[in-house]
């Protein structure tokens, strides 16, 4: 059946115009607004679900993997929700689990205090461009189609939505065929102290061994000492960002944590029954945007030191297999810089990417993506934006050296170099 396309014209009403818009509420979204706003910016965060927190909260991904530094504003969500894990200095290392909840009624709070409007239920829908700018990008509200203007836009989506729909050059998964890494949906299971009675409802698989297994191995959480179990064993293949991928992971998924949960009922977890099932299956990768400098396998590998850096981290290169076989590709990795710009469009003098769609191959994305980085990733771009709106030029021109002692002046230590400030 041939396609049919429509123009679609309407005058939307603008609700807002701010300094900064950011655009998605994760780590790196949330992270970005707070910075920009510590700045003395009036900022707005778009966020298209109920709550903030990306895929910590949504897809209870709630454990931060090692990245080799615990710094900025990482560190101080750290110091206030997850206190018995701060480590002494910045060159530390932890790996916390934590309660999806709790991060979420944090945020709102943070959110107020940081004085950083949220809005809830406000989904991106197109960025009105004009020539290197972006005026406004339109989102779907309650309330029907509303514009937000701002003087800079920093696009913290996770799939490059501003900046594609902007028309900045972008590629998704690994370079041979385009496949991302697969899904997950994460679930949380809670010892009762008693054997539960097991369910498989109708549809399920029964898996009897490891090998049955979606990823071909037992990978969970217990380490609050409270019973709660965080389970990480459903593998889906999907791009997170296409349409009928996500209808397809939607339901495999779920198919899959009911499998599992069944499984560990009957291989040591006999106590144990489900607590919490994620509202959304977890998404690793989907699209890359093209900018000013791309982040490779090489620099990672290699420990590559950059002028501009704005984030560190040493969490090694992670590639779930995207054919969804039971591999993973784990590789160590001593540590390395992400500049500045990565989060760069070339086309563009108001808009940042900030977040896993930065411009990295697929190999180098596998150890940027976690959430820790992206918190690194956000700050620095909402401390670049305020730099600019107080005369700092285009994006692409905001000097190193304001930038890096902004972020000093934020807690932000970088590591294993001097940095001019």
């Amino acid at each position: 059946m041939e396609s049919t396309h429509y123009s679609f014209n309407r005058n939307v009403e603008t609700y807002s115009h701010s300094d900064v818009v950011v655009i998605g509420g994760g780590p790196a979204g949330t992270a970005a607004a707070i910075s920009a706003a510590r700045s003395g910016k009036r900022v707005v965060l778009l966020e298209k679900s109920a709550q903030l927190g990306g895929m910590g909260t949504l897809a209870n991904v709630s454990i931060f993997m090692p990245v080799g530094n615990v710094t900025g504003i990482y560190r101080e969500l750290i110091s206030e929700m997850l206190a018995e894990y701060l480590p002494e200095g910045h060159d530390q290392s932890i790996a916390p689990q934590y309660s999806p909840f709790l991060f979420r009624q944090y945020f709102n709070e943070k959110m107020k205090k940081e004085n950083v409007q949220v809005f809830f239920h406000s989904e991106f829908v197109g960025a009105v461009r004009e020539e290197r700018e972006i005026k406004a990008v339109i989102v779907s509200t309650r309330e029907g189609l509303r514009a937000f203007e701002a003087d800079v836009f920093i696009d913290c989506t996770g799939d490059a939505r501003v900046a594609i729909d902007a028309g900045v050059p972008y590629h998704a998964g690994r370079e041979e065929d385009g496949l991302t890494q697969p899904m997950t949906l994460m679930f949380t299971m809670q010892d009762t102290g008693k054997p539960v009675k097991q369910v498989l409802p109708e549809g399920c698989y029964v898996y009897n061994d490891v090998a049955d297994l979606p990823q071909g191995r037992r990978l969970y959480w217990e380490r609050n000492g409270d019973g709660s179990l965080l389970v990480n064993m459903s593998r889906v293949k999907a791009n997170g960002a296409k349409i009928e991928d996500v209808n397809y992971a939607e339901t495999e998924a779920l198919r899959q944590v009911f499998s599992i949960a069944n499984y560990l009922q009957r291989t040591g977890f006999e106590n144990y029954t489900i607590a919490h099932i994620a509202p959304q299956t977890g998404v690793r990768e989907t699209n890359q945007i093209e900018g000013l400098y791309t982040l490779t396998e090489q620099d990672v590998v290699q420990g590559t030191r950059f002028p501009d850096v704005v984030a560190q981290t040493n969490y090694e290169i992670d590639i779930h297999s995207p054919d969804a076989q039971k591999t993973t590709d784990e590789r160590k990795v001593d540590g390395y810089d992400i500049p500045y710009r990565c989060m760069v469009p070339e086309a563009f003098d108001n808009l940042l990417v900030a977040g896993r769609a930065i411009s990295a191959t697929h190999v180098a994305m596998s150890s940027m993506r976690v959430q820790a980085t992206c918190y690194a990733l956000g700050q620095a771009a909402g401390a670049a934006a305020a730099i600019s709106l107080d005369g700092g030029g285009a994006m692409k021109d905001v000097p190193m050296a304001k930038l890096h002692a902004e972020l000093a002046r934020q807690g932000v230590r970088f590591l294993g170099q001097s940095i001019e400030v």
